[in-house]
């Protein structure tokens, strides 16, 4: 790999998966980074590891940290995970799955990784249009994170790193996601999306993240090739 070297964020999911594709065929050498946060479904970071060797990045680091001490989210703390008959019953209100700050605490580990690695580039797969309304997907956010970021770091300041977040779903919809990702021969099978998994693993079909991923892939008349689990 001889691009420059750009963190990837990487759950292990369909958006993050997308945008670590995009980022080498963009020509940056990628390190992944994911997390294990005492997220409920850690099924995701075996995932993030098979999507990892499977594209070849230069390095993958799972990080470990724990905000289950405070939960606060039906992630990371004993709160139901909100299910639905359809996409189309979400509202734009943030649900429950919304895990606080946790997107300022991700970009904040890939800030200081980019920094030892001498890269400006950071990859992470935040959307604007088929979300969940979390606030740390939107535009506004992100630029206002890359103002303080350049302020926050030695090679900032010294004028060595100009961060620049790379976002490039964020007004893509879920098909249109998708329909890159295939484009540049991303394998979706290897990912894992679902926020409430059954004890094997398997998605549950009706958490708001398995119902706007089935509705990208039903909008392209296609199957998601990732299986659902049986409904008792």
């Amino acid at each position: 790999m001889a691009g420059k070297p750009a963190v990837v964020l990487l759950s292990g999911g369909l958006d993050s998966t997308t945008v670590l594709a995009i980022a080498k065929a963009e020509g940056y050498t990628p390190y992944a980074l994911s997390f294990r946060y005492g997220q409920r479904h850690t099924v995701e970071l075996e995932a993030a590891e098979r999507v990892a060797h499977a594209q070849g990045v230069a390095r993958h680091v799972i990080a470990d940290i724990n905000l289950r001490i405070w939960g606060g989210s039906a992630l990371t703390d004993n709160i139901a995970v909100p299910h639905h008959e359809s996409a189309d019953e979400l509202s734009q209100d943030i649900p429950d799955t919304y895990v606080p700050a946790r997107n300022t605490v991700f970009l904040s580990f890939a800030l200081a990784w980019a920094e030892t690695l001498k890269s400006s580039d950071i990859f992470i797969g935040v959307n604007a249009l088929d979300y969940s309304g979390y606030p740390d997907c939107r535009p506004e956010y992100i630029n206002a994170y890359v103002v303080m970021a350049n302020l926050a770091t030695k090679a900032g300041v010294e004028g060595t790193q100009q961060l620049k977040i790379h976002t490039p779903l964020i007004k893509l919809t879920k098909a249109q996601t998708i329909e890159r990702g295939l484009a540049l021969g991303v394998d979706y099978s290897l990912t894992h999306s679902c926020y409430d998994p059954d004890e094997q693993g398997l998605s549950c079909g009706t958490c708001d993240s398995c119902l706007l991923r089935r509705r990208g892939f039903t909008e392209l008349g296609l199957e998601d090739p990732v299986p659902v689990a049986a409904k008792a």
